[in-house]
């Protein structure tokens, strides 16, 4: 699972974006943001061992008919 964000993190995440958020508001945006944080995670680990698709398109020969 991936670390888990603290309110301190997510402060710093939204003064980048330009967002002055307060403590009560970080706080109750602290569960979603670990949330998905950590189902984006799980998505990655799921993708990693996945292998490339077998077909390819070549639009060059497709062009030809």
């Amino acid at each position: 699972m991936a670390d888990e964000m603290t309110i301190e993190n997510l402060r710093i995440l939204a003064q980048a974006a330009g967002l002055e958020l307060p403590d009560d508001e970080l706080q109750r945006l602290l569960p979603g943001v670990n949330r998905s944080k950590n189902q984006v995670a799980q998505l990655r680990q799921l993708v990693e061992g996945a292998n490339e698709p077998a077909a390819l398109f070549i639009l060059s020969k497709a062009s030809q008919k």
